[in-house]
């Protein structure tokens, strides 16, 4: 800890502490665990598992999307805890509320050991000064290792560690589905007290100076229908009142005099209004209007603000567009104009830190960038779900003039896999130009690949690993740096069936269509010319009538038409989607689903524009 905050006296009753991990190590199921001992819930209610995975998009996807708090109390401690995002993408969650807590508990799973994201939260919070304690979760895992896993830990912790006090890491063994924990594995765990009682040991209390002047970094952003804007973060020092008279430090200057609202602190999973808290707790505030995260609000006589929190840069970028497909307005709920597409991106970057969102070439374009391909495809899904409609284009990587030579993202990225599967990812990785770096197995048929690819080469592999795999393999990412661009191999993607016709596909329309290549709709669906219905078997593109009926005759066999079987079509998820399309394709989502067309509906002039392309190239 900085000697300034030594200095300061602390609370006693209170502890902040966050839990960061590599994503699936178990960081949720263990708050989880910790709300249920707590015994904050009632006997009769059923509060299920992932509590604290409140949004669809989280449950679905089994990952924590959105950093949250919590708190419980503890032998007459509160223990405030902040549950953080695990995948890469959502790193600027994790950059700007790591800057709440004291300490962090680093959960790393007893049979993968640290993985690539282990790496990247446990230097941010060491960075910031935290003190870690190192929970080894999963002990109870067939192929779990825990002593190598802690090994590998300390190895990771004495080459990131920037204070020595931050090497002396207590180490807990975890079951988090179960709710136990031990500090010897000889003996087995019944409850969570052993890690509890080493949070109280181990985590630093608050630093509180109750006479100072009231400062508060502003964390997280909210919103209450009733209230208005919620502003999150912890008091760093003063006493805070309800009707007190503040101002907001933001990046332009210190603002105009407001009064608090209301102020309320966590307890369990609710919010509950109090009227005066002091230095240390960690509390959402009521009745500023335009504050914004990294803004500190501070006393309006003596207002000093704190450094605001640096996020990493984005590395992908990609158009979102008003739809001009000859379906749009037939299923978006919500009005769906520029003006609304730009209100709706506007409000995501209040709380959205590692987004950017920026004009396009034309009114009805925006371009929005993001940590990574799955950060972009969630802000998709959540504004689809919302009910706006809207096209977007294949993500491109952000790149950087350094030294008069271009320059662009280079990640790392770990596949963990089955033994059988290594020769068909290696392949595959070697085919969009990624390098092995390393490659181990173990002896329950297990293997871990890593390679260094660009950024670029990674997009839609996520998918592309799980069909590999079948499901089994996982695959992570983080990023290493920026290098110079090269030259990777040519894609070799077939060409597309496009629909030539409007109207409604039918079975008969559909047999032609699955003769020439793989169909991506079934008879029933709306079509439009230019949409691209299919993938054709050969390179170039193919438009076809899908909607082409059986011309009836006099004579017909009463069999023949039984005899017609269609294939299931080809079903894309929007991540799939997005790394399908080429440069000269879009994909249309709406809230009923996503469909892929190409920028220019119509054939005749999509072959204009590809001659006059190749006479300029030869030329």
């Amino acid at each position: 800890m900085p000697p300034l905050q030594n200095a300061m006296p602390r609370r006693a009753d209170l502890r902040n502490v966050a839990i960061v991990a590599h994503v699936d190590h178990g960081k949720t199921t263990l708050v989880d665990a910790l709300l249920k001992q707590a015994r904050v819930f009632a006997a009769h209610e059923q509060v299920g598992e992932l509590i604290m995975d409140s949004s669809d998009l989280e449950r679905e996807k089994g990952i924590t999307i959105l950093a949250k708090t919590t708190s419980i109390r503890y032998r007459g401690v509160k223990l405030n805890i902040i549950d953080t995002p695990g995948h890469a993408d959502f790193g600027g969650e994790v950059e700007r509320v790591l800057g709440m807590a004291d300490g962090c508990l680093l959960l790393v799973d007893a049979a993968e050991g640290p993985m690539p994201q282990t790496r990247v939260v446990l230097r941010q919070a060491l960075a910031l000064g935290l003190r870690p304690i190192i929970v080894v979760n999963k002990i109870d895992r067939a192929n779990a290792r825990p002593a190598e896993t802690v090994e590998a830990t300390h190895d990771l912790l004495l080459e990131l560690a920037t204070d020595a006090a931050q090497l002396d890491a207590p180490v807990v063994y975890t079951n988090g589905r179960e709710g136990t924990a031990t500090l010897d594995l000889s003996r087995d765990g019944s409850t969570l007290e052993p890690l509890l009682d080493t949070i109280l040991e181990h985590v630093p209390p608050p630093p509180a100076d109750p006479d100072a002047p009231f400062q508060m970094l502003v964390s997280n952003l909210d919103h209450d229908n009733y209230s208005g804007r919620l502003a999150l973060g912890r008091i760093n020092k003063g006493v805070l009142k309800v009707g007190a008279a503040v101002v907001c430090c933001t990046e332009a200057g210190i603002g105009p005099r407001q009064r608090i609202g209301t102020v309320m602190t966590v307890e369990a999973l609710q919010r509950i209004p109090v009227e005066e808290v002091a230095a240390g707790e960690i509390v959402y505030i009521t009745g500023l209007a335009d504050v914004a995260i990294g803004d500190t609000v501070a006393d309006a006589d003596n207002p000093v603000p704190l450094p605001r929190p640096e996020v990493g840069e984005p590395t992908l970028r990609m158009q979102f567009s008003v739809s001009q497909s000859p379906l749009a307005g037939r299923e978006a709920t919500l009005s769906s104009t520029s003006r609304q597409l730009r209100a709706r991106l506007e409000r995501e970057l209040l709380t959205n830190v590692a987004l950017r969102v920026a004009d396009g070439p034309t009114a009805d374009i925006f371009e929005v960038s993001g940590r990574g391909e799955l950060h972009l495809a969630i802000l998709i899904e959540t504004m689809r779900r919302e009910g706006y409609e809207f096209e977007v284009s294949r993500p491109a990587v952000i790149t950087r003039e350094i030294d008069g030579h271009r320059h662009e993202p280079v990640e790392e990225c770990t596949i963990d896999c089955d033994a059988d599967a290594v020769g068909a990812i290696a392949e595959t990785l070697g085919s969009r130009g990624g390098q092995l770096q390393s490659m181990r197995t173990d002896a329950a048929g297990r293997a871990r690949l890593v390679h260094h690819a660009p950024t670029r080469a990674l997009i839609g592999l996520r998918s592309q690993i799980l069909t590999l795999t079948r499901g089994t393999g996982v695959m992570s990412t983080r990023l290493l740096g920026w290098e110079r661009w090269r030259s990777l191999p040519p894609t070799t993607r077939n060409g597309v069936l496009t629909a030539s016709q409007p109207g409604t596909a039918v079975a008969y329309g559909l047999l032609g269509l699955q003769e020439r290549g793989q169909p991506f709709i079934g008879p029933g669906t709306t079509v439009y010319e230019g949409m691209i219905v299919g993938l054709n078997r050969r390179p170039g593109d193919m438009h076809l009538n899908v909607t082409k009926q059986k011309q009836k005759t006099n004579i017909r066999s009463s069999t023949e038409d039984a005899t017609v079987r269609l294939v299931p079509p080809r079903s894309m998820s929007l991540e799939e989607s997005l790394d399908f399309i080429e440069d000269d394709e879009l994909v249309e989502v709406t809230p009923k689903g996503i469909r892929l067309r190409k920028r220019v509906l119509n054939a005749d002039q999509r072959n204009k524009i590809r001659k006059r392309d190749a006479a300029e190239v030869a030329s």
